[in-house]
């Protein structure tokens, strides 16, 4: 499956910092800092049960193991594989079955047998799966939308068609044949699953496990323009309720590398690389109802019965590697809302990761260390335009686009009104030796106004100009060991017409291997560097983080492994005052069935300064910590569940008068998801944050976050989705500032799917909360109701869009 298994990282739930929101300590990953103040620990994956006898597969081979593949005259056929043998028709595919365990035991024998058979024809490449099953009842098979496989028995296969061994091609299907597709690049975190291309695919479940057929047209993949192909490719397996995924060749999780212990395949030859054109030009109808606070003071309804629409998407192939993607009047309705988490009682922004298809295809490209490329900034563009692609050794990437965004914030009469901004990207990197790289970004984000806008205050509507650049690596040495590194310099100007420049820096060092995982961090962002374009939330920091993870390795029947992890943050400004620190231990025990459970403790201080909050005279030390247990998971089919607590002590950084104060805190996070039929999921969500006053013992913030999901899939192409959100803060008006609020969101979405770009979709969308229908303003914030709600928000539309592919 495409997220778990490679990325096997159990990101330590119990963070380090509790960066407001009652201790939610958030995960983290190394490249877009989702929390300024966590630390990227990375774990290994929960494994599953060990092998009856423990048999052990030899050493990872010395040299790169080669297979080649046959030309065949007619494709094959998933009848020729009835009753899971190969029938006359496969008798000349290439055959493999030579699989090896990378989790649960690295190194071992998989607990079931898998016979793959490639072949290709002058137009597609071919691959047949027959995954043999012991126990077939305990196979998992559901009819899920595309792409929503990772919980299912899969088997997949990837392709490096430039044989760099940086950036390979993905293909996934469930016994039933469901797809999943994505691309993968080394050392640029998970794989990018909403890259989705054209391809075919068959599944069927049998007494004897299950069988796939795959068929990947060439022209839905991008090589070089040779006589004859030598390319890198890996099969897998995943097996969920034993958490096992065997692979050919061996992936030992002992190497910092995936694609660089791939095997070589040879054979192809005489083939063309996919030059197309495809359009997907689309239509859509919206009615809505939908509050309007641009003018806080005169808060009013924007209300429209049709309002159409028609865009359109292209993709363009040049010189077979490169591709220029581009929108006109881009259409993002049928995207699901983001998933919920903690915004109340935050010291900073809270990342919410990119949703929107153009914005996410090929985003690999411009990850950086340091994340300078946030396109969520753009929130409203028009048009767009991103090339990206491959040119020997050479990685390129860039995209521009506007953003009405800023012009739409205010009224008219404001000098932001109508205006738009513009931001553009610009990524080259270079591969050299044995996968290392060297890079460079440039980003740009340009706002012309006739002068300062009184109604909108923030970095969107205030930064005129913000250019930043730099350089960054990635090397790999030894087995185990890899080291990135990035240096940028800002150059931002104001509204106001005053400027800043600073520069910023990070490196990482990481190690990864079956029993110990180690990773350290420096992080330096000058007192008067920013980006507009990227996520950034504090300068004048220097920041040193440090976690490890050991690995007690059992391999029971049951017991698989148990261990320790440390982690410790400090952070000072320029002037060498510390601001922060944090000391983190947990120890967890993992068992089969993707099973764990385990308890952390941590402790730490702030000390915040007046340049941090206006209230304070002085600088002021606050003690905050955590600790807690977790649990989670999914040794039933039909049901799965992650869940975490902790008491401690938080701040409350918005109290009714004065600096932040600190609270007795406690949170919860829970996800039970629930299957009671292979065609119905339902994902539930629960999250909780209290605050209580310290002395007294009183309520001061009490924030519930539910959130139920439920997907069921007629068939492959038809779908119907259903979301209700209940989000509730209770506030003391004694201790705070933040209002009482509650809020009823209701998602309602039906589609049909039949290849990516052929789609139609029906959603309805409603959105109740306790706003007085007087609208009044008060100190807080809009006049609120006690119990009654009001309907602030309702949109009904349809979309249909077409792949035309030449």
């Amino acid at each position: 499956m495409i997220r778990r298994v490679i990325f096997s990282t159990l990101a330590v739930r119990r963070r380090l910092t509790a960066v407001g929101g009652g201790g939610a300590m958030r995960a983290a990953k190394r490249r877009p800092a989702i929390a300024a103040l966590c630390v990227q620990c990375l774990v290994g994956l929960v494994g599953g049960p060990a092998l009856a006898g423990g048999f052990r597969a030899p050493a990872p081979p010395v040299t790169t193991p080669s297979a080649v593949i046959p030309h065949l005259s007619e494709p094959p056929a998933l009848e020729d594989f009835a009753g899971m043998r190969p029938g006359a028709n496969a008798a000349g595919m290439l055959h493999l079955s030579e699989l090896t365990q990378r989790y649960p035991i690295n190194g071992t024998l998989p607990s079931q047998k898998t016979d793959v058979y490639l072949g290709y024809t002058n137009d597609s490449f071919f691959v047949v799966f027959l995954a043999f099953d012991s126990d077939p009842r305990k196979v998992r098979a559901r009819m899920v939308r595309r792409e929503l496989i990772s919980d299912d028995d899969n088997v997949g296969f990837w392709l490096d068609t430039f044989d760099d061994k940086h950036h390979a091609y993905m293909f996934y299907c469930n016994p039933l044949g469901v797809q999943q597709d994505a691309i993968f690049t080394e050392d640029q975190g998970p794989p990018d699953a909403t890259w989705d291309t054209v391809w075919r695919s068959k599944g069927r479940v049998t007494a004897n496990g299950y069988m796939v057929w795959m068929a990947i047209p060439f022209k839905s993949l991008r090589f070089r323009r040779e006589e004859v192909q030598r390319w890198g490719f890996a099969v897998e397996r995943d097996i969920p309720r034993t958490n096992e995924a065997d692979f050919y060749p061996w992936i030992s999780t002992n190497r910092q590398t995936f694609l660089g212990q791939e095997a070589q395949l040879d054979g192809i030859q005489k083939i063309e690389p996919g030059r197309n054109i495809q359009l997907i030009p689309y239509a859509s109808f919206k009615a809505l109802h939908a509050l309007d606070t641009r003018d806080p003071n005169h808060a009013t309804y924007d209300n429209r019965a049709a309002d159409t629409q028609v865009g359109l998407d292209a993709k363009i192939v040049l010189h077979d590697s490169l591709v220029l993607d581009a929108t006109i009047h881009p259409d993002f309705s049928q995207v699901e809302s983001d998933q919920p988490q903690m915004t109340v009682n935050q010291r900073f922004e809270v990342y919410f990761p990119e949703k929107r298809p153009f914005f996410l295809e090929n985003a690999g490209f411009f990850n950086t260390p340091i994340n300078l490329v946030f396109t969520r900034r753009i929130a409203d563009p028009s048009a767009g335009a991103r090339l990206t692609g491959k040119l020997d050794r050479w990685a390129i990437g860039a995209m521009v686009a506007d953003d009405k965004s800023p012009g739409e914030s205010v009224t008219p009469g404001d000098p932001l009104y109508g205006q738009r901004a513009y931001v553009g990207f610009v990524r080259i990197n270079r591969e050299f030796g044995k996968q290392n790289t060297i890079g460079l970004l440039y980003t740009d984000r340009e706002l012309h106004t006739g002068g300062v806008s009184p109604e909108c205050t923030t970095d969107a509507c205030t930064i005129a100009a913000s250019r930043v650049g730099g350089l960054d690596g990635s090397f790999k040495f030894g087995k185990n060991w890899a080291l990135q590194w990035q240096g940028v310099t800002g150059y931002t100007r104001l509204n106001n017409a005053s400027r800043l420049q600073g520069n910023a820096y990070l490196v990482h060092l990481g190690r990864s291997s079956d029993k110990l995982d180690f990773d350290s961090t420096y992080n330096d962002n000058g007192a008067t560097f920013q980006t507009a374009p990227g996520f950034f939330q504090q300068p004048d920091i220097r920041r040193a983080a440090n976690s490890v993870l050991y690995r007690f390795r059992k391999n029971g029947k049951h017991f698989l492994w148990h261990g320790p992890q440390l982690a410790s943050f400090d952070q000072w400004d320029h002037s060498g005052l510390m601001t922060r620190w944090q000391a983190h231990a947990d120890y967890q025990f993992n068992f089969t069935g993707q099973t764990s459970i385990g308890a952390f403790f941590n402790r730490g201080g702030d000390r915040l300064r007046p340049v941090d909050f206006s209230t304070l005279a002085t600088n002021r030390y606050y003690a905050t910590g955590y600790q807690g247990f977790f649990a989670g998971t999914a040794l039933s089919k039909r049901l799965s569940f992650n869940g975490e607590g902790g008491v401690g002590r938080d701040f409350i950084y918005v109290p009714r008068s004065g600096p932040p104060v600190i609270a007795d805190a406690s949170y919860a996070r829970v996800f039970v998801t629930v299957r009671p039929a292979g065609r119905l999921t339902i994902d539930n969500t629960y999250l909780m944050s209290r605050f209580l006053d310290r002395q007294s013992g009183s309520n001061a913030i009490n924030v519930h976050i539910l959130r139920s999901k439920w997907n069921y899939q007629f068939n492959r192409e038809w779908s119907l989705r259903v979301i209700a959100q209940y989000n509730t803060t209770i506030s003391n008006p004694g201790f705070t500032t933040l209002q009482t609020t509650k809020n009823l969101n209701f998602d309602v979405l039906l589609t049909w799917l039949t290849t990516p770009g052929n789609a139609l979709y029906i959603g309805y969308n409603s959105n109740l909360e306790n706003l007085d229908p007087s609208l009044a303003l008060t100190p807080d914030g809009l006049a609120r109701t006690r119990n009654s709600f009001l309907n602030d928000g309702r949109t009904v539309f349809i979309k249909y869009s077409h792949l035309f592919r030449f």
